[in-house]
């Protein structure tokens, strides 16, 4: 059993400065406005927040600057930031924004010693390096731009790899079980957290409690990254009319179905204390 503390981050996606959620990170939708929800969560007992720019990496440049400010002059628990992040300017003005750590995927999937680079100046604790990966028939590969480009590298040893280079933390997402809520990929995740020294989060398909607290016992991760078993529990508490979004049908249909609100996050925590894990709430 995992003796250190277990991490409950929740994972937002943003485009065009709203929170969006999808399945296999395709068929995306607009829930709200990301600050609400990342406010919410460090209000019932976030860990962390994570932030990532969906579109940046498509467009080379990572817009969230009025999120990361606004977020770290409100909401007091580590704020990681990715999406876009290219370059080491890139990264220091993440962290002039208030962010704690940068999420890189792309750029280092591109240039290795872009890594070696980014931990030599800003320090392995600052730098997380994002894995998304795919399986294939009986292949896996890794995948960059949000998981619109493969790239013929098995998981495992790319996750050795940016060890090697000084990574400071792992944040592991299954590409084919994000957003089903079926549960992790938990004979990967295992292989991976168990091979490496570093922090790994297991992101991608918890879908109920019973899912994390299986990922957390069958696999040596530090924590988990939660999208929309979060998300879909909170969007119909926020007034999107007067925040004009768009999806508006599909929130109140949200809104509709769910009349009473239990704090999701706090259960899990209860739920993992109760099994002997180490979580701080």
């Amino acid at each position: 059993m995992n003796k250190n503390f277990i991490r409950i981050i929740p994972k937002l996606d943003i485009k065009n400065g709203q929170l969006i959620k999808g399945i296999n990170l395709e068929g995306l939708r607009v829930l709200g406005d990301p600050y609400d929800f990342a406010e919410y969560y460090y209000k019932n007992s976030a860990d962390e927040i994570c932030y990532v720019d969906n579109v940046a990496t498509l467009y080379g440049t990572n817009n969230l600057s009025s999120f990361i400010s606004k977020t770290a002059k409100n909401i007091f628990v580590p704020l990681t930031v990715g999406g876009g992040i290219r370059t080491i300017d890139d990264i220091e003005r993440v962290l002039k924004n208030g962010a704690d750590k940068v999420c890189i995927n792309s750029a280092v999937v591109d240039d290795s010693n872009f890594l070696r680079k980014a931990v030599q100046i800003f320090g392995s604790s600052t730098i997380t390096v994002l894995i998304e990966y795919v399986k294939i028939k009986n292949k896996y590969l890794i995948s960059k731009s949000a998981g619109r480009d493969l790239v013929n590298i098995h998981p495992l040893d790319w996750a050795k790899n940016v060890e090697d280079l000084g990574a400071g933390e792992i944040f592991l997402t299954s590409v084919n079980n994000e957003g089903l809520k079926m549960g992790f990929d938990i004979k990967t995740i295992q292989n991976i957290s168990r091979a490496l020294s570093i922090p790994v989060i297991a992101h991608g398909g918890a879908g109920n409690i019973k899912h994390i607290y299986e990922i957390i016992k069958n696999s040596n991760v530090s924590g988990v990254a939660l999208s929309s078993v979060l998300h879909y529990n909170i969007a119909h508490l926020f007034n999107f009319k007067k925040k004009n979004i768009g999806n508006f049908s599909y929130l109140e249909q949200l809104k509709n179905k769910r009349k009473k609100v239990s704090n999701f996050l706090l259960k899990i925590k209860k739920f993992l204390k109760k099994k002997g894990f180490n979580v701080r709430y």
